[in-house]
C-alpha cells in the first residue's frame, strides 16, 4: 500500500443506490427495478429510439428529473475527499449517468456510459448541458435542428473514452471497484486487464459480484460505510 501512487476507480450503481437512485437491476427503495419497469429492447438501445422516440424520451425525462432530487452520499463524498488530496494520479470512472460525483465536489471523472444531463444532437455531433424534457423535441442550441437524444451509451453503442480509460490503467499500481456488479461490459472487464498487468485490485461492494473471484480482495457492506474508511486508510498511509 506504501508503494501506491496511481489509481484507477470503477464505481457501478451501487454507489449511487444508497442515494435512492434505482438501478436496472434493483430499485433503489426496495421495489421494482428499471427492467422490471420496462424492457431493454423498449428504453435502452437505438432500435428502440427509431422505433418508438417518444416512448424513449419519456423515460429518460423522468430519470433525468429523477436524479436532481438526489443528493450525494458519503461514499461519494469521500471519493471527493481522496480526488482532493491524493497526490498521486487519480481517475474515477463511473458507469453512473447521474452526476453525485461532481456534485459531491470530484473533479477527476469519466462518464464512460455518459450522462443523463447531457443531451446529444445527432445532427452536428455536440453535446449540452440539458436539465429539462426531450420529448417536445427542443431545437439543439448550437445548429437548432429538433435532433437531440440523451446522451447515454445504450446497448449496441460502444462506451466513451476507453483509450483514455485504459491508458490510466497501464499507468496504475491499484484498481478499485465500487458498487458495480461485474455484468456490464468492457466496465467488468477492467479488473482482469488490471490482473494481467499485476496492478493490485480491491473490491468495495454490498454483495459478491460476477467478478469478485478477480480481486485481491473483497470487502462487503455499504458503499456510504466501507470507502470512507477505505479513503480514510489511503490519506493516512500517504502521509505516513
Amino acid at each position: 500500500m506504501r508503494s501506491i501512487r496511481n489509481i484507477v476507480i470503477l464505481t457501478g450503481a451501487g454507489i449511487s443506490a444508497e442515494s435512492g437512485i434505482d438501478t436496472f437491476r434493483s430499485g433503489a427503495d426496495g421495489g421494482p427495478s428499471l427492467w422490471e419497469q420496462h424492457r431493454v429492447e423498449d428504453v435502452a438501445t437505438p432500435e428502440a429510439f427509431r422505433r418508438d422516440p417518444e416512448l424513449v424520451q419519456r423515460f429518460y425525462d423522468m430519470r433525468r428529473a429523477a436524479i436532481q432530487t438526489k443528493q450525494p452520499n458519503a461514499a461519494h463524498n469521500a471519493l471527493a475527499r481522496l480526488d482532493a488530496e491524493w497526490g498521486g494520479e487519480l481517475l474515477i470512472v463511473t458507469q453512473n449517468v447521474d452526476d453525485l460525483h461532481e456534485r459531491a465536489g470530484a473533479r477527476r471523472v469519466l462518464h464512460m456510459h455518459g450522462e443523463h444531463l447531457n443531451a446529444w444532437c445527432t445532427a452536428c455531433d455536440t453535446r449540452s448541458r440539458w436539465t429539462q424534457p426531450l420529448v417536445d423535441r427542443p431545437p439543439c442550441p448550437r445548429c437548432g435542428e429538433r435532433s437531440l437524444r440523451p446522451d447515454v451509451v445504450w446497448f449496441g453503442e460502444m462506451p466513451y473514452r476507453m483509450d483514455e480509460i485504459y491508458s490510466a490503467l497501464r499507468a496504475a499500481d491499484l484498481f478499485v471497484s465500487i458498487g458495480a456488479s461485474g455484468a456490464v461490459y468492457p466496465a467488468a472487464g477492467l479488473v482482469r486487464e488490471a490482473r494481467e498487468l499485476g496492478i493490485a485490485t480491491l473490491e468495495l461492494n454490498l454483495e459478491r459480484s460476477q467478478g469478485s473471484a478477480w480481486f485481491d480482495e473483497t470487502q462487503l457492506g455499504p458503499a456510504s460505510e466501507l470507502v470512507p474508511a477505505w479513503v480514510e486508510q489511503m490519506l493516512a498511509r500517504s502521509v505516513s
